[in-house]
């Protein structure tokens, strides 16, 4: 069933001792913004940890297969469109034959790369849900026997689709704290170096004590059509925000978790307030400024309900 209704919504997790998004161009240190100190988590991490729950949830099956993932030859997945669909074949061989002689074929009522794009929608839930550039492929198809004709050359390509589901950069409520700590060996790898060359201190791990990052997502039903993204896909999606980091565990990454999630369900497919104003209506205070925050029990979170037109407030999780 297709979406009838704009959503929004704030998103909370928390990381201790652990480094949430590591920059590679800063060594692998915590994302921060270097003026005010507070933290960052980029989007795409935050996609990332949806895809992967996915697979594991979907077992990245269609229709719910990852398009960008581990290792993954994207190319070669917009290939798999023309290789797989009749459709896609039937609306290529279409194109071509108009290509090759525009007065005794019909133009098509579709583009190949149209058709070839809904297939990717149908079969991938990330593509449908955030959105992908598909016009990457660098194979192309000639059909002619000579080649004169060089509008018979086509490149299997799917276009791009702006997906209904946005979300930003996660930051964390105060600024962060970035610890560095030494990692040493004491076993060594190579038997015609000296020991003593292989062990010791050999490299460095950051981590934070604490942080509390709040994130903001939009979902539009209008986009939604567009791929197909639907009521199921969206249900699938609050899931994974609520337990994809107890998919995600590792000793670099620390003790995350997801400490909230409010979702704002407008009447109406277009919207029925601004999201901004939505957002305010979340706010998130210490307990104790005295103290420094080493835990979620050190915040609370006000939720401000009154007033609310046309919006109705769901508490997937609430901090």
């Amino acid at each position: 069933m297709s979406l009838k209704k704009r959503y929004d919504f704030v998103f909370l997790f928390d990381v201790a001792d652990g480094n949430p998004n590591g920059d590679p161009d800063a060594g692998n240190l915590p994302r921060v913004d270097a003026e005010s100190g507070h933290g960052l988590v980029t989007d795409v991490c935050i996609k990332r940890k949806i895809r992967n729950y996915v697979i594991l949830e979907k077992r990245n099956e269609p229709p719910y297969k990852i398009w960008v993932r581990e290792k993954a030859i994207l190319n070669e997945q917009i290939e798999e469109a023309y290789d797989s669909s009749e459709e896609v074949k039937t609306a290529l061989a279409a194109w071509q034959a108009w290509q090759k002689d525009k007065k005794k074929n019909p133009k098509p009522g579709k583009h190949y790369e149209d058709v070839a794009k809904d297939w990717m929608c149908l079969n991938f839930y990330d593509i449908r849900t955030f959105g992908a550039v598909m016009s990457t492929s660098d194979k192309a198809e000639n059909n002619a026997k000579s080649e004169e004709n060089n509008s018979s050359k086509v490149k299997k390509t799917a276009g791009q689709v702006r997906g209904p589901v946005q979300i930003t950069f996660a930051r964390s409520i105060e600024p962060i704290v970035t610890l560095e700590h030494s990692i040493s060996v004491c076993a060594a790898r190579k038997g015609d170096k000296p020991i003593e060359e292989q062990i010791g201190i050999q490299g460095r791990k950051f981590t934070i004590p604490y942080g509390l990052y709040r994130a903001h997502g939009f979902i539009s039903a209008a986009l939604a059509d567009q791929t197909g993204f639907s009521e199921g896909d969206l249900a699938l999606l609050w899931e994974a925000l609520a337990a994809m980091f107890e998919h995600d565990r590792s000793a670099a990454r620390g003790m995350m978790a997801t400490r909230g999630l409010y979702i704002f369900e407008h009447d109406s497919k277009m919207g029925s307030a601004h999201a901004h104003e939505l957002f305010d209506r979340i706010s998130i205070k210490r307990k104790d400024e005295a103290k420094a925050a080493r835990s979620f029990d050190d915040y609370k979170i006000l939720v401000n309900e009154a007033g609310l037109s046309g919006v109705k407030l769901f508490r997937r999780i609430a901090g």
